[in-house]
């Protein structure tokens, strides 16, 4: 199979999976350095009481470690959905290169839907852009909610 972006990211659908099989909203990250998955990281915030384990920061975290450095200068990532203002800092600030998403968040996104945190000329630049295989990015998270929604119903 041929490793582009689509493939990347419907690995970073398989750890949002891996969010939804324990309740989490279902996020997930891959990091990729020289057309290697170097991370994987899924919305872990329920889970572990730690509104910092986010899909992004998990990775990155890991990412960190396997190259034993802070630097990802190289590193491209593939996240479900829009990172928020917190996550866009640490991708700005460890140095990724690039960054691919899913799907828009209208509600924290930082890239295009709130604000573009992106476009601030920091010392590091980002080549970010949103919307690859979007419908099944958010359709993940929106069937999440309704689920979520239900449950609350059935218990009232």
């Amino acid at each position: 199979m041929e490793r582009n972006d689509e493939y990347y990211m419907r690995q970073a659908l398989k750890e949002a999976l891996k969010a939804d099989k324990i309740d989490e909203v279902p996020i997930g990250c891959v990091i990729v350095l020289n057309g290697k998955i170097i991370a994987r990281g899924y919305n872990k915030r329920e889970k572990l009481e730690n509104s910092l384990a986010h899909a992004e920061i998990v990775a990155i975290n890991k990412a960190c470690k396997k190259i034993n450095s802070w630097r990802l200068e190289d590193a491209t990532m593939y996240i479900t959905l829009e990172p928020c203002v917190m996550c866009s800092g640490a991708i700005i600030q460890s140095r990724i290169k690039k960054v691919i998403y899913g799907a828009y968040d209208y509600r924290f996104g930082a890239h295009k839907s709130i604000i573009n945190l992106f476009d601030v000329k920091f010392n590091h630049q980002v080549d970010i852009k949103g919307g690859l295989l979007e419908e099944e990015c958010s359709n993940l998270i929106k069937d999440f909610f309704k689920r979520l929604r239900v449950e609350k119903k059935n218990l009232l």
